[in-house]
């Protein structure tokens, strides 16, 4: 699936409220920010303030650099200007014509940015550059206007592809408060801020996204979705696939109770504007089968994959799409446990790929998949063999995906205990991610699965770095009470005890139960194993007040459920020998203290 949290968004414009039928065509053109406010030349329109500007018309500068007339050529040649080349020079023409703190000027630093930002310019920091110029211009009394607001979200949206994640979100944040405010508190009645909310939102899943904060980004997607559907026309065609890219998006993050009920609206509203056998209800129906494969009911999750390809089919609709509605159905039968039925449908897919396409590979990833649960691990690594072979010569051009699949292809050599090859694929899967500002969590992920695998053979030595470094990733990323973060200091404790190290092991052990405590909530077995494991530690260092402190917490968790009784007696017993140990060291402190005031009665002090 396509990632719904990088949706390219479409031309936003700020003129006078449109009707649903222009925002319909606003939210589905392209490029992805805010349309430029039109410079309004105060010659013209004299009584007239900015349009997109509405509290303060802008003053005549002091000192004119053209004349009227000339200037007011320039401006019209500026705004009339399309292509890069021409807004460049438009640009120039005209910062040599007025003051530097002319919002025109601001105005027009501002398009420049703008529609750099939309072409896809790689030149981020020039993108930057004319958004702040713009900013500094527009944004001088600190006052709340749409100007400034587009200007923030340029600057966000560069900050974004700089990899300057906390700056994108410093700038986006306080567009969307500005965004509110004016929502709030109502402006000029011509104007409609909705589309461009949706860009600011939009821009915020995006960065929240890149920093792993997937379920933050969520409520941001969820806001597109709410503004859409006050935009666009209701049940329309462009209103379904709004809520099909969220379920997507949910999916993404294995939320599927949440996705199912959005893709079956995406789909009802498709089957009522295009019909039961249309495109986008193949689409929605594929959807479908991968959210049904999620909730484990596969019985329905084949049911809509069937009737995708069976609309495929009768459209003619061939190439990745169908290849891909195969391999998902192949994936169910795996699911099922149906893995000779599985193995047949992906013999017949291979027939139809091309022999160096992402297609085939993915289709060999699959096929090893089946075999693996057969346990035919040889002929398996030779089609996750075939499927690298494939996958090395687009690490390049599809670096994203090309890492995905290693990861999936290293668990699949962990599976089959082929660990070494696994670390392998992991550490190229991680020289790519690296470089993808959008994957800073997936780094994360990375570097913690190298270093289990380390400490799994016995490389304790090698795999601590990894994990402390995959710890620092997530905690830049999703902040230290990620569950995540947790997880990664429950693995570094014992690494720590390992190498003879257990205070370290017990501080790291005192951060997972912390961690815990508050992301998983106190009563959760993991958090309550954590704690157990802390007491063990503390008693190996031969703290037993602090050992009895924490078993008395383990004996302090009621539950339910079959195992929770000998839960609680084994902690019980191990606390019952604590009391014992702390009591008879106390006698041990309190008889040596006691023979060392005796033997220092019986010398003979210097004043004696």
């Amino acid at each position: 699936m396509r990632r719904a949290a990088a949706l390219v968004f479409s031309t936003l414009g700020t003129k006078r409220r449109p009707s649903s039928r222009n925002l319909s065509r606003l939210l589905h053109g392209s490029p992805s920010v805010p349309q430029y406010p039109r410079l309004i030349s105060s010659q013209r329109w004299p009584s007239r303030a900015l349009q997109t500007v509405p509290d303060a018309a802008f003053p005549l500068p002091s000192h004119r650099r053209q004349r009227p007339n000339d200037l007011a050529d320039l401006e019209e040649t500026f705004e009339a200007a399309s292509t890069t080349d021409e807004i460049l020079s438009g640009f120039r023409a005209l910062e040599a014509s007025l003051d530097p703190g002319d919002k025109r000027l601001g105005l027009a630093c501002l398009k420049v940015g703008q529609h750099l930002d939309s072409i896809g310019s790689e030149d981020h920091e020039k993108v930057l550059t004319f958004g702040l110029r713009a900013l500094r211009i527009l944004d001088v009394d600190g006052g709340s206007s749409i100007s400034v607001v587009m200007a923030l979200h340029v600057s966000g949206s560069a900050s974004y592809n700089l990899r300057r994640f906390n700056d994108s979100l410093g700038f986006l944040n306080r567009a969307n408060r500005i965004l509110n405010t004016l929502e709030s508190e109502g402006i000029d009645g011509e104007f409609d801020v909705r589309p461009v909310s949706h860009a600011v939102q939009l821009q915020l899943a995006n960065t929240k996204t890149a920093m792993g904060r997937r379920e933050e980004a969520l409520v941001n997607l969820r806001r597109c979705l709410d503004l859409k559907v006050s935009i666009l026309e209701p049940n329309s065609r462009e209103l379904g696939t709004a809520h099909r890219d969220l379920a997507e998006a949910y999916a993404c993050v294995l939320n599927f109770k949440e996705a199912l009920p959005l893709c079956l609206k995406a789909l009802e509203i498709h089957k009522v504007q295009l019909g039961q056998n249309s495109v986008e209800v193949a689409h929605d129906r594929r959807l479908l089968g991968v959210i049904y494969t999620g909730l484990e009911e596969h019985d329905k999750a084949m049911e809509q994959n069937q009737l995708s390809q069976k609309i495929m089919k009768s459209w003619g609709v061939g190439g990745s799409d169908l290849l891909n509605a195969e391999i998902d159905a192949a994936n169910i039968h795996i699911a099922l446990g149906k893995y000779d039925e599985a193995i047949n449908t992906l013999k017949g897919v291979v027939e139809q790929t091309d022999s160096e396409s992402e297609t085939r590979a993915l289709v060999f990833v699959s096929m090893a998949k089946a075999l693996c649960n057969q346990k035919k691990f040889p002929d398996a690594k030779r089609c996750l063999e075939i499927s690298c072979g494939i996958f090395e010569k687009k690490e390049y051009l599809s670096p994203e995906k090309v890492a995905d699949a290693y990861m999936e292809i290293a668990s699949l050599y962990e599976s089959m205990n082929d660990f070494e090859t696994a670390i392998c694929l992991l550490k190229r899967s991680l020289a790519m991610v690296e470089k993808i500002p959008r994957e800073q969590h997936v780094e994360g992920n990375v570097l913690a699965k190298i270093g289990w695998l380390l400490l799994l053979t016995g490389k304790v030595a090698q795999g601590i770095p990894y994990l402390e470094s995959a710890a620092e990733r997530m905690k830049e990323s999703s902040g230290l009470k990620n569950f995540g973060v947790g997880y990664i200091y429950n693995n570094l404790g014992p690494a720590y005890m390992k190498i003879g190290r257990p205070q370290s092991a017990a501080q790291k052990f005192a951060l997972a139960k912390d961690n815990m405590d508050v992301s998983l909530g106190p009563h959760h077995a993991d958090s309550i194993e954590t704690c157990r494991i802390l007491a063990n530690a503390y008693q190996t260092m031969g703290s037993y007040a602090l050992d009895r402190e924490f078993q008395q917490q383990v004996v302090a968790w009621r539950s339910h459920g079959s195992s929770a009784k000998d839960e609680l007696e084994e902690a019980a017993k191990h606390l019952k020998e604590l009391k014992k140990k702390a009591f008879g060291s106390l006698t041990e402190v309190i008889q040596e203290a006691l023979s060392l005031a005796s033997r220092n009665d019986s010398v003979p002090s210097k004043d004696g």
